[in-house]
């Protein structure tokens, strides 16, 4: 067994799928077939019963899974100490950040990360709050930057709140006020993220609109760098999302934050019970931010 098999294993586990592990790894489906066969023949047993809609652990597979990641985040722990050695030892922390965040928070938030935990050395993967939430419960990120509260037994730190609001496609008549009030919002043609992408705010938003009474005519869609390619193609006249985002992604777009009632994206920091002792340094240090 080779640590390259329990890496190609841990990716199809995590895809769900033989094509799309294999296009994250960059390498044939034949050829990531054959070496999850390898692996299967190492053991002895069946790991992945494959389908039509994908590929599913079996009981043996799911046993290995776990013992897989935490062999490998050893390994690649291994690799960065042995780096390290001959200079300034340092831990990898894995943290990841999701679509939108501003660049000014975040290098100022590395910055100070820099001076008070020197002994850290930071790895940032941008995801989704879905995808991170699964991540750092399967010990793949040490921490991660979510957009709903962490439950079960993941802790969590609440950083800050955004406004949501609306950027107005020029010359609609909702681009005149400073603000826009939710009832104003009915009958508009508006993108929005889907939920995959931001569960809680999703459930938020339609909930508040259905309290208030209010039909918007809502356009959800996956996207974090092509808001106005998104926008034109469903023919919105609106776009939800943060003044930052909205100042980035669609400039000349005038945003008004969205009142009565006010809608906020939260940001939070969540990471697993129990860790490394930098992870918790680190964790505390955004906190603190």
């Amino acid at each position: 067994m080779e640590l390259r098999h329990l890496r190609y294993f841990v990716a199809v586990a995590t895809e769900g799928s033989l094509t799309r592990a294999a296009e994250r790894l960059h390498l044939t489906q034949p050829s990531l077939s054959r070496q999850i066969r390898q692996l299967e023949r190492d053991i002895g047993a069946p790991l992945l019963e494959r389908g039509a809609t994908g590929t599913t652990l079996t009981p043996a597979g799911a046993a290995l899974h776990a013992h897989a990641v935490l062999l490998l985040r050893l390994a690649d722990a291994t690799r960065e100490t042995t780096h390290a050695a001959a200079g300034r030892s340092r831990e990898v922390v894995g943290i990841g950040i999701p679509p939108g965040l501003s660049a000014e928070w975040l290098l100022d938030t590395l910055a100070a990360l820099d001076a008070a935990v020197p002994h850290a050395a930071v790895a940032l993967t941008e995801a989704s709050s879905t995808e991170q939430l699964r991540m750092v419960r399967e010990g793949r990120l040490d921490l991660g930057l979510v957009h709903e509260q962490p439950v079960g037994s993941l802790r969590g730190a609440r950083l800050f709140d955004q406004p949501f609001g609306v950027a107005v496609r020029p010359g609609h008549p909702l681009a005149d006020g400073p603000a826009c009030r939710l009832r104003d919002l009915d009958g508009v043609r508006i993108l929005a993220h889907g939920r995959q992408q931001v569960p809680v705010a999703h459930d938020r938003l339609v909930v508040a609109a259905h309290d208030a009474g209010v039909v918007p005519l809502w356009q959800f869609a996956q996207f974090s760098e092509h808001a106005r390619a998104c926008a034109e193609a469903t023919k919105s006249d609106a776009v939800l999302l943060t003044e930052h985002s909205a100042t980035r992604l669609l400039p000349g777009w005038p945003w008004r934050p969205v009142v009565d009632p006010a809608l906020e994206l939260v940001t939070w920091l969540v990471w697993p019970p129990s860790t490394r002792t930098v992870v918790d340094e680190v964790a505390r240090t955004i906190s603190a931010h």
